[in-house]
Formats: structure tokens, sequence, C-alpha cells
């Protein structure tokens, strides 16, 4: 068994300090000196999510953590040679347009977007400002990018997962459940690549294959949440699959507490779920790649010429205790696969 190690972080104001006492500190990382740069990010979280919280901006666990940890690994320094400005649209679609209009008022050096949905917004905004996007499922069907290899534009970034990865899901949760004889999947549809077709195919092909019924469970308002799962606790023996979705993400607690609530195993795409008290997930692991592609960037790099990267490797998170409070026995072939088992 591994435990996911504790939130690393550095002392802030100690660190500005030691920086700010002498320009030739950070000017030896590399860092340029000319002007305060701008790096702005736009997040669908709240800003007291634990994601986002500034108490928790600089843990290497959280994306916006793992930036600031690797700008600063890179030679630049918040407050001494660029600042961060965060901006939320609180997961409502009446207020994105206004947080990607402040943001572009405070002349950004580059855009960090936190999914698909706010990308396609800054984009709709500026074709001059460099954007990368964390993630993003389909940047070519979205056309965000000519091409993952040559982008072309003003924009490149990372995906986080391919649309087989909804064939992995089903075969991951069946083996959890080896009498599975439907699974609900939960989604969004406006904040879902394709709105949702990007992984309901394979989850379809997969389950036409294994002869489960593969039933959609779309939500448009976290109080549509509850319902959703509430269905799939009935016979025949179900499960569920929660997509990559940004709405699910910023509404993870009432997700995982409805499947609590309602005893139905679901996994999870990301470890954000795990972290809420989830049975499963599978995802990519959390990588610092962000700040190498926004450091080239600062340094006069054009984002179209920064191929999109995708993911290096994924990690199985299963949590026993979870498992147990729904009565089931994860068979020992899946525990041995998991690269954590949380009791």
């Amino acid at each position: 068994m591994t435990k996911r190690p504790s939130a690393f972080a550095v002392d802030r104001r100690g660190f500005i300090r030691v920086a700010g006492a002498t320009a030739a500190g950070w000017i030896a990382l590399g860092a340029t000196s000319d002007r305060i740069r701008i790096v702005a990010s736009l997040t669908a979280l709240p800003l007291d999510d634990e994601l986002t919280r500034r108490s928790m901006i600089d843990s290497a666990t959280s994306r916006l953590g793992s930036l600031i940890v690797g700008l600063r690994q890179r030679g630049w320094v918040e407050g001494v040679n660029f600042r961060l400005e965060l901006r939320s649209s609180f997961g409502a679609p009446d207020r994105l347009k206004a947080a990607v209009q402040e943001l572009l008022e405070l002349k950004p050096d580059v855009i960090l977007t936190g999914s698909t949905v706010e990308t396609a917004a800054v984009l709709a905004a500026t074709k001059t400002v460099p954007i990368v996007f964390a993630t993003a499922n389909d940047p070519v069907g979205n056309g965000f990018v000519d091409s993952l290899a040559h982008p072309g534009g003003n924009v490149t970034g990372f995906t986080n997962s391919t649309a087989e990865m909804g064939g992995k899901w089903l075969q991951l949760i069946r083996e959890a459940l080896p009498d599975l004889a439907r699974v609900g999947v939960l989604f969004n549809p406006a904040s879902t690549p394709r709105a949702g077709r990007f992984f309901l195919d394979s989850i379809e092909q997969q389950g036409a294959e294994s002869g489960v019924s593969v039933l959609p469970a779309p939500v448009n308002a976290p109080a549509d949440i509850d319902e959703a799962v509430r269905r799939f606790s009935e016979p025949p023996k179900a499960a569920m699959i929660a997509l990559v979705d940004s709405f699910l993400i910023v509404n993870r607690q009432a997700v995982v507490a409805a499947a609590v609530k309602y005893r139905v195993p679901t996994i999870y795409p990301f470890h954000y779920f795990m972290d809420a008290g989830g049975l499963m997930s599978y995802g990519p692991t959390l990588e610092v790649r962000s700040a190498d592609y926004v450091d080239l960037i600062l340094r006069g790099t054009k984002a179209g010429d920064l191929p999109v990267q995708s993911p290096r490797k994924y990690e199985l998170l299963i949590n026993r205790t979870v498992a147990r409070s729904l009565g089931l026995t994860i068979p020992f072939t899946l525990l041995a696969r998991a690269d954590e088992i949380r009791e």
C-alpha cells in the first residue's frame, strides 16, 4: 500500500525576502529582470476551493500549486519578477465572459486555462495573447489547434485523456463488480467534450462486448446530481462512471456524497474525487508540465510552436475502506495493479 505524500509547501514570504535581497539571485536562475510578467489563470473552481485557495497555492499536489513551484524552479518568483492573477467563472456560464474580459484587461503575458470550456471562451476573445490549456481532451476536434504536433495560432497545452479511456473505466469498474448489469454515465453536456460523446462511444462499445447496459445520466445543474445517482441504486446491479467534466470537478463533493448516500459504486477520472471520499479513480498522474510551457512563453517562445503533449502516466487509486462500506471485496488482481490503495 502506498500513501500520497503530504503537500509540499515553501515559506513564500521567506523565499521572496531572500530572492528580493539580491537581484543577482534570480537573474542567475535565468529569468529576465526587465519587468513584472503577468501569468493569468482562468478556472471554473470557486476561489475558496481547496485546489485554488491562496493558502494552498504552494502545494505541489494541486495544478496551480505545481505551476508556482515549477516556475520557481525555473527562476520565476511570484512578487519579484512575475505575478499570478487568478479569476473564476464559478462554474456559471453567464460569468465566464466577464471573467475572460477582466483577465484580458490586465494585459497578461500568458493565460493558463483550466478546462475545455475556459479555453474556448478565451480563444473567442483573443487570437494574440498566448494560451496554455492545462487540460483539454479533444483540442483538434474543438478547433483549438491545427494539430497536436503543430498547434499554430496562439494556443498549446496538454491533453488529459483519450476517447478510449471510457472503455477503460468500464473495464475497471466491472472488475470491482463482476455481476455488473448496467452502468450510468454521469456528465454535464455543456462542459463535457462533444457533449459526452467523446467518451460515450468507447463506453458503449465496451458495454456491448461485455453485456453491460450503458445509460447516459446527463445533469445540467448541481440540483440534478442527487436524482441522477439515485436512479442507479436499485436493481439490477449498477455502477456509475463520472466523465472528465469541469462541472463535476466543481461539484465533486456533491457527486461523491450522492454515490455514498445511495451506495452506488463509482469510478472517477481524477484523484480529486478520491480526496472527497470516492471509491476508485483512473486518470493521468499530476505532472509539473504547465510550468515548462509558461516558462518558455515568458522567455519569448510562441505558443503555437510548442506541441500539445499527452499524459505520460496514468494511475489507478482504490479506497478499500469505501469499498467495504459498499459491501465490495475488491479482487486481489485489481488491487495488485493499483498505484495507491487508501484505507
